[in-house]
């Protein structure tokens, strides 16, 4: 999923089997989701899976519908024998970001540690280039940055050239200023620590990270049950698993582990993750179904 789209949960559908938690999917992310490696989604498959994830069949054909309208996808052939072919988008909603994944997993060995230094940008853009500027303040904020004051952000990363980047394509590169420091201080505010629970909403952040454990949990629970898995169920737990993996990694700023609070439950659910999304990918099921999506490999390839 990329950083922008797992914050919002309309257009979606609270999943739940019997022993997991309940996950929100929205219902394109799913047909999305279910995209395999040559492009195509089996409308069967989507049927039956979005019945384990407690949509209704009505709910999919709008979407299928809207998809269709959108230019996303086209579609050949009627009801659950129909097939829809890729034509935009071909990651999907719920591709992971790589760089933000594999900088959170490369934090969680201690990879990357902290070098004390604080990133700001500064930016004075005028009211006549007003949608360069929210767009600019949306790119900071989506790249973790904090607000400190009116047109002022900081980073605790070195996000210097995905953000001149944006500028320059935004024409307003001249009115950003990029400094570093390792003295700051808000008010009376000067540890590095304080800084961090003060500017960024680490409790909200760590709440989404202990649904996200909590979830990867009942996967592994479900899985070591003595009850077969069927192919659309593995599939329901991994559309589950990677929303709920989008929903806690898209808001986290990855603050360095010298900023953050220990143990810190960012790095527990991410190692859950993991370990749910090898072993969904590896668990033998109790029918033929069809291959793989797409989406394990994505996951895999980032988090394995």
């Amino acid at each position: 999923m990329t950083r922008s789209d797992s914050g919002s949960r309309t257009d979606s559908h609270t999943g739940t089997d019997s022993g997991t938690a309940a996950v929100t999917v929205p219902t394109r992310t799913l047909v999305h989701a279910l995209v395999r490696e040559d492009g195509t989604v089996d409308a069967g498959e989507l049927y039956t899976v979005a019945g384990l994830l407690g949509m209704t069949d009505q709910q999919v054909r709008l979407c299928v519908k809207r998809l269709v309208a959108e230019g996303r996808f086209t579609h050949e052939g009627r009801g659950r024998k129909a097939v829809l072919r890729l034509v935009a988008d071909p990651t999907g909603a719920l591709a992971p970001d790589a760089a933000h994944v594999r900088l959170a997993y490369r934090q969680d060995h201690g990879l990357a540690p902290w070098d004390g230094v604080w990133h700001l940008f500064a930016f004075a853009v005028p009211e006549s280039e007003r949608a360069a500027r929210d767009a600019l303040r949306d790119t900071l904020l989506h790249l973790g940055a904090a607000p400190v004051q009116g047109g002022l952000y900081v980073s605790a990363n070195p996000i210097e050239p995905l953000v001149e980047a944006q500028a320059r394509h935004l024409g307003v590169h001249a009115s950003v200023t990029c400094l570093t420091s390792t003295d700051l201080r808000v008010g009376e505010v000067a540890d590095p620590v304080a800084l961090a629970a003060a500017l960024w909403p680490l409790a909200e952040i760590a709440t989404r990270h202990d649904e996200l454990a909590a979830f990867a949990r009942s996967c592994l629970d479900r899985l070591a049950g003595p009850e077969p898995v069927t192919s659309a169920e593995r599939l329901s737990l991994a559309v589950r698993l990677a929303a709920a993996f989008s929903y806690a990694m898209t808001p986290d700023p990855l603050l360095p582990a010298e900023l953050l609070p220990r143990p810190w439950p960012g790095t527990r659910a991410r190692h859950l993750m993991a370990t749910s999304w090898a072993a969904l990918a590896h668990h033998p099921v109790s029918d033929d179904g069809t291959p793989l999506p797409r989406l394990f490999a994505l996951f895999e390839d980032i988090a394995g």
